[in-house]
C-alpha cells in the first residue's frame, strides 16, 4: 500500500466525504547517483545557511517568501494548512462535464481517493455511481504544496481517481510547431469508401464482375497502414536475426483503420 499523500475530504454541496489520497502510479525508472568521476565517490548536496555561514540539517529548513528588496517572510506548515481557502483541506467539486471535453494535454498524474472508514463509504459510493451512470467526470479545486490547483475526478474500476489538471495558461500555444500550409488535391480527401461501395452495388445490379482492388501506389505524403508497415519492419529485422514467426498480431482491416484514426 502506498503512503498517504493527503488527508481531507471531497466536498460537494452539503456533503463531505473524508478521503485519503494515494498515488495511483509507480516509477520504475533507473535512478543514477552523482559521482566524482576521478574516484567514483558519491557527490552529495549540502544545505548552507548564508547568515551563519554553516551547513544545516534538513530538519532546520523551512519555507520563506523572498520580497523584491531581498527580505524573506517565513511561512510555516501550520500557516499553510490554515489558509483561508475552502480547498485547503478539501477537494471541492465545481462542475460535472463529459470526459471528452477535457484536453488530454491538461491531464496530470493520477491518484486514488480512498474513503476513510465505514461512515465515508456510503457517500463515496453514491458519488462514484453518480459519475458512472451519468458518464461524467467532475472538475474540482484543491490546494496542495502552496498553491490552488484544478483537478479531475473520474471512475476507475471500483474507486474514484483524481488527476491534476494544468491551468489553461500552462499549455503552450501549438501554433509554433504547426506544419506549414500544404495543398491537397481532391483525390486525397475524397470519400473513396462510398465511391467504391457504389461501384460494387452497380456491378451486382448489372450482373457484372465486381471491381478488383487496385494495387496501392506509394506516393510522397500518402497515408499508409501503420500496422502493416510495422509488421513488415519487424519481419525484416527478425529475418536478419534468423528468427521466424509473427511478432505483431495481425488485425482485421477495420481494427487497423481504427488504430490509424485514433493515433495521437
Amino acid at each position: 500500500m502506498p503512503a498517504s499523500i493527503f488527508n481531507g475530504a471531497i466536498s460537494f454541496g452539503l456533503v463531505s466525504v473524508p478521503i485519503t489520497v494515494l498515488s495511483a502510479t509507480e516509477d520504475h525508472s533507473v535512478r543514477f547517483r552523482r559521482i566524482h568521476t576521478a574516484d567514483n565517490g558519491l557527490v552529495r548536496n549540502r544545505y548552507w545557511c548564508e547568515v551563519e555561514d554553516r551547513e544545516v540539517t534538513f530538519g532546520e529548513i523551512g519555507r520563506g517568501y523572498e520580497l523584491p528588496d531581498g527580505r524573506v517572510i517565513p511561512v510555516t506548515d501550520e500557516e499553510l494548512r490554515a489558509l483561508p481557502l475552502p480547498t485547503a483541506r478539501a477537494i471541492e467539486l465545481i462542475a460535472f462535464i463529459p470526459a471528452s471535453a477535457v484536453d488530454p494535454l491538461r491531464i496530470g498524474p493520477g491518484y486514488y481517493l480512498q474513503p476513510q472508514g465505514t461512515v465515508a463509504a456510503k457517500p463515496y459510493l453514491v458519488l462514484r455511481h453518480a459519475l458512472e451512470r451519468a458518464s461524467r467526470v467532475a472538475v474540482a479545486r484543491y490546494a496542495w504544496h502552496g498553491r490552488e490547483r484544478l483537478g479531475l475526478l473520474r471512475v476507475r474500476g471500483d474507486v474514484i481517481a483524481l488527476h491534476g489538471l494544468l491551468w489553461p495558461d500552462e499549455i503552450r500555444d501549438p501554433a509554433a510547431v504547426a506544419p506549414p500550409p500544404v495543398q491537397l488535391d481532391d483525390s486525397e480527401i475524397a470519400d473513396r469508401y462510398t465511391e467504391a461501395l457504389h461501384a460494387v452495388i452497380e456491378a451486382k445490379q448489372e450482373d457484372r464482375q465486381l471491381p478488383q482492388v487496385p494495387e496501392p501506389t506509394a506516393r510522397p505524403g500518402q497515408l499508409v497502414d501503420l500496422m502493416a508497415a510495422l509488421q513488415q519492419s519487424v519481419d525484416k529485422a527478425r529475418a536478419a536475426r534468423g528468427e521466424t514467426g509473427d511478432a505483431v498480431p495481425q488485425e482485421a482491416p477495420a481494427a487497423q483503420a481504427n488504430t490509424v484514426a485514433t493515433k495521437r
